[in-house]
């Protein structure tokens, strides 16, 4: 496997950050999580976007234009033949000291990984998630904004821990308010009376790539979309639920902390805007291969 460097091809045996990285000792630095599905990696540009937008929240400089990320990208992609894939594409703030001070980092470290993802085994997308709520609250906007993808993922693995103790492969973060945040790793999705509803930004979810683009399936295909503050209820007494992510995808869940929503199978929403997400990604994204 090629991994890009700070601008090279490297083999991934030589793929190496210095212990001194401030990645690596603070979480210092921002990521993307980008698919690319049949030769095309979906919605290159929107991801750069957070990617440098993520950064600049964090005052962090990315030593490279935009459209020089985009094209790093598609070469590390075009380098080991991917069609179908997942890419990790991050930015630590580099090599600096034992002392947090970030503007003793000179260089930041660019790092594209380009390879095969799986989240869920395949059964989950035609049985549904079981899911459960869990006592790690999402970060105070004020403190680490959830809208920052941030290096330092601390509090959704501490919540995902709690969800694998309780036997399940996901769960529900609320907020310091006790509102829907999101998922440990995926946005919320809700349908009540015809409308689909997902928690607004500010009440600790990520602005999620896969969350707009269903959200712009769901308008075009003339369903009403909101953004709305849920709380664990609306969960319980939804008609259907499901959750977005770049790995995940569109995903139901069929059960909420022993609420069984709807009839316990995924409703049919959600396997039309699974199939519609399925067809927009042939259609949106950066061919890999030079035409």
């Amino acid at each position: 496997m090629k991994i890009y460097m700070s601008g090279k091809l490297v083999e991934e045996a030589d793929a190496k950050v210095s212990v001194f990285d401030h990645g690596l000792l603070y979480g210092d630095g921002v990521f993307e999580g980008i698919r690319a599905y049949h030769g095309k990696v979906f919605l290159l540009e929107e991801h750069v976007e957070r990617l440098y937008e993520s950064a600049k929240a964090i005052a962090l400089d990315i030593p490279m234009t935009r459209e020089e990320m985009c094209a790093a990208v598609v070469e590390t992609c075009r380098a080991n033949g991917i069609v179908d894939g997942y890419i990790r594409l991050v930015i630590t703030r580099g090599t600096g000291t034992l002392g947090l001070n970030p503007y003793l980092c000179k260089v930041p470290e660019i790092i594209i990984i380009a390879d095969g993802i799986q989240l869920y085994p395949k059964e989950l997308y035609e049985e549904g998630l079981k899911v459960v709520t869990v006592g790690t609250m999402r970060n105070n906007p004020e403190s680490i904004n959830p809208r920052i993808k941030s290096l330092n993922y601390l509090n959704n693995v501490m919540a995902k821990i709690e969800a694998i103790n309780a036997g399940v492969m996901e769960c529900i973060m609320l907020n310091n308010q006790g509102q829907v945040a999101e998922a440990s790793g995926d946005n919320i999705f809700i349908l009540k009376k015809g409308v689909l509803k997902t928690p607004p930004v500010w009440c600790g979810a990520l602005d999620g790539i896969t969350r707009r683009a269903v959200m712009r399936i769901a308008t075009d295909a003339g369903i009403p979309v909101v953004e709305e503050v849920l709380q664990r209820y609306d969960l319980f007494t939804a008609e259907e639920m499901f959750l977005t992510g770049t790995a995940a995808e569109v995903i139901a869940v069929t059960d909420v902390d022993r609420r069984v929503i709807g009839d316990g199978t995924p409703g049919a929403l959600t396997r039309d805007l699974q199939e519609r997400f399925r067809e927009y990604v042939k259609e949106n994204g950066t061919p890999i291969q030079a035409s």
